[in-house]
């Protein structure tokens, strides 16, 4: 299988991270704000220690692009880059709620083609190789087959449901329900464990290229509103537009939806094709 030995290690290695995180979580760890309401912790340092560590011993020739500290200056010059979260979820994981996860990408090109997310308080890894689909602990999974949004389980940030950011979306859903981590919240889409993800606020790609990856070889697509598709590694990593997640079919009616809430007296359309 191609990639089989970077699969391998970034499973191995979000295993390793997952172990740090655990310990962590269960005897408590030192935080403190990289900026208002953007905690960090000694457990998001010594997971991205790790990580970076055995990324770096396996594949010197690859670029690290990784939330906390390692972002090599080059990588925008080479074909392949790892993009990490050590902890995605980090107030969660504050809050002692257990949907946070650890994040690892390759991506080749601005393409995601090997994937992990790992959730050690629950014991999930949920890991995809381009063309070869999305597993769940070792069991193939996919999407959602919904297809109805008025029938859809919506999975959506916790903070932007409390910030009000979802009242424009009232009567969309049959339930919106609030989940945590980004990262964790599209391996949940892939293994089909609600039908769509719906994300309104600012990201970045260490975020979601790996989830993107799941999704995807899930049966899925992840793309912005108006169907746009990500390419990674990009100078910016902010992801400054709303992204969904989920069977083709309900994100595409979804898409059509907004099209037509942003300009009601325009005709209703698809997304774009490049999602």
């Amino acid at each position: 299988m191609a990639y089989e030995r970077e699969s391998e290690v970034a499973r191995t290695a979000a295993r390793a991270a997952g172990e740090i995180l655990l310990r962590h979580y269960q005897t408590g760890t030192t935080e403190w704000q990289k900026s208002a309401d953007n905690p960090v912790t000694l457990a998001d340092l010594e997971s991205e220690r790790e990580i970076v560590c055995r990324l770096r011993e396996n594949f010197p020739n690859d670029c690290i692009l990784s939330e906390e500290s390692a972002r090599d200056p080059e990588r925008g010059a080479v074909r392949r880059v790892w993009i990490v979260d050590p902890m995605d979820g980090t107030k969660e994981f504050v809050s002692r709620i257990p949907e946070f996860a650890i994040s690892i990408a390759l991506v080749a090109d601005g393409i995601p083609i090997v994937g992990v997310i790992h959730n050690p308080t629950v014991g999930i890894e949920v890991s995809a190789v381009s063309g070869g689909g999305t597993y769940r602990n070792g069991e193939r999974t996919r999407v959602s087959r919904c297809s109805d949004l008025a029938q859809a389980v919506v999975i959506a940030s916790r903070s932007e449901i409390g910030r009000g950011e979802f009242k424009a979306y009232e009567g969309w859903f049959r339930e919106l329900r609030p989940v945590g981590s980004i990262a964790w919240k599209l391996a949940c889409i892939a293994g089909g464990d609600a039908d769509l993800n719906v994300s309104v606020a600012p990201k970045n790609e260490w975020d979601v290229c790996a989830g993107d990856l799941l999704v995807r070889e899930a049966g899925g697509i992840y793309c912005a509103f108006d169907g746009g598709r990500r390419r990674y590694n990009q100078p910016n990593t902010l992801i400054a537009v709303g992204m969904a997640a989920g069977p083709p079919a309900l994100v595409t009616a979804f898409g059509r939806r907004w099209q037509q809430a942003q300009n009601p007296l325009s005709p209703t359309a698809a997304p774009a094709d490049s999602c």
